[in-house]
Order: structure tokens, then C-alpha cells, then sequence
């Protein structure tokens, strides 16, 4: 058997509060912070076609969603999270490269960022064409960095009003003639 990765839908909700905890438990063995999201965030991008989730059998074993900030101008790709048991085989590299083609046709003028801890993740969204940028460089929107409220290191990000933190901060700028 191998992993199913596709568009997330309605059929998908039975995996939010898994998809929830395989965050959760990646934050506490990272101990760097990821934004927590409840199960109703996570159906509702479900719902609205913007996740991909990977699937083993039955099993959540990945999942990624989309976030748009400033009237559809950047658009973030987010809570990219990968079972434990399926790490270091590829899947992130298959999801990532999912959530980007969806982002794309569903904002194809838009700047795609990231923010993230994780070494793979930047060496992933590096081979995507992304660049590491100031965190000026991505959204002021308020929205997004409220979104960041529920890490561990939001005190940090709030020391420096807004200018740096843990995370790495990274930007594909829309060209509509790149493509990863």
C-alpha cells in the first residue's frame, strides 16, 4: 500500500482532531513552537478545498492547508505536518509540492511564504524556488500574526514588534512562469 496525497474535502473531518494532535505532539519533541489550530479550523479548510491531506489505508499520516492575508496577495502554506513513522520519506517533499499547485491554481498572482523551524521544511521550500526574507518582507496583515499567539515563542516575536522570532521566514514570489 502507498500514500494517498490529494485535496482534502468533507470526507476528510474524521482526521482534524488526529491531524490536531500529530501538531501538538510535533511541537512538544521539536520544542520550537507551531501555531496550534483547533479541529473546526482544520474541517473548515477541508471543507473549503484548501488542505491536502496524505493518507495511509485509513491512517492521517500528513497534512497542509492554505491561508490567503491582504485580499489574496500572499498566501501562506501552513501546519504542514508529517507522522513521525513516515518522516524522512519523502511525503513532506509530496505534500508541499501538492499545496503549492493548489495554491497556485487557486491565487495564481499571489506571494507564497512560509515561516518555519524545521530544518527539512526550508530545505524543501529552498528546492521550491522559495528565498529566506525579513519578516517585513511577508504580510503585515494583524490576522496572520495573531495566528502566532499560540506558540511558545510569541513573546519573541512581540519583544521585536513583529521583526524576528525562531522561525525562518520564506517567500516564493509569483511569476507565473516559475513552477518548483
Amino acid at each position: 500500500m502507498r500514500p494517498i496525497v490529494r485535496v482534502a474535502d468533507t470526507r476528510h473531518h474524521i482526521y482534524a482532531d488526529a491531524i490536531c494532535s500529530m501538531m501538538d505532539e510535533a511541537s512538544k519533541i521539536r520544542g520550537t513552537g507551531i501555531a496550534k489550530r483547533k479541529p473546526s479550523y482544520i474541517r473548515d479548510k477541508m471543507s473549503e478545498g484548501k488542505a491536502i491531506i496524505a493518507l495511509y489505508g485509513q491512517q492521517v499520516i500528513g497534512f497542509c492547508y492554505i491561508e490567503s492575508w491582504e485580499n489574496k496577495k500572499y498566501v501562506a502554506n501552513s501546519g504542514l505536518i508529517v507522522h513521525p513513522e513516515f518522516r524522512q520519506s519523502g511525503l513532506a517533499r509530496k505534500i508541499k509540492k501538492a499545496i503549492f499547485e493548489l495554491s497556485r491554481e487557486k491565487f495564481p498572482n499571489a506571494n507564497f511564504f512560509g515561516i518555519t523551524t524545521s530544518a527539512a521544511v526550508m530545505k524543501i521550500n529552498t528546492e521550491m524556488g522559495y528565498k529566506p526574507v525579513t519578516f517585513s518582507d511577508l504580510t503585515q496583515d494583524d490576522a496572520f500574526w495573531k495566528g502566532c499567539q499560540s506558540c511558545v515563542n510569541y513573546d519573541i516575536l512581540q519583544r521585536t514588534k513583529r521583526k524576528m522570532c525562531l522561525c525562518t521566514a520564506m517567500l516564493y514570489k509569483s511569476n507565473k512562469t516559475n513552477h518548483p
